[in-house]
């Protein structure tokens, strides 16, 4: 049997490319509502980001976010994101990992 690739993705933030399991999707969906998708397959617009708060932090400030989203960030919308993602990383934390 063919092996299967790896799917890559590329953080907005720092530019790694890694396994997109290894990064956090935050998505845009058609009606322009954003939110941080921890199963990474919602329907819409994504945008990838290491499981760091770091790199969010960086993806906002540099705007390299709302860029990769095609929508413009509220301070509002910004705060709620960044709640969802640091459940979305502590959860990755404590899942325990399956075999690839």
């Amino acid at each position: 049997m063919k092996a299967r690739k790896t799917p890559l993705r590329t953080c907005v933030a720092c530019a790694r490319e890694t396994d997109k399991r290894d990064l956090v999707r935050i998505v845009r969906d058609s009606e322009g509502y954003t939110r941080v998708d921890p199963g990474g397959k919602a329907p819409g617009r994504g945008a990838y980001v290491c499981a760091t708060l770091t790199c969010f932090e960086s993806a906002v400030a540099r705007k390299r976010l709302a860029s990769a989203l095609r929508v413009s960030l509220s301070e509002e919308d910004v705060e709620r994101l960044r709640n969802e993602y640091e459940a979305a990383i502590a959860d990755d934390a404590h899942a325990p990992r399956s075999g690839r």
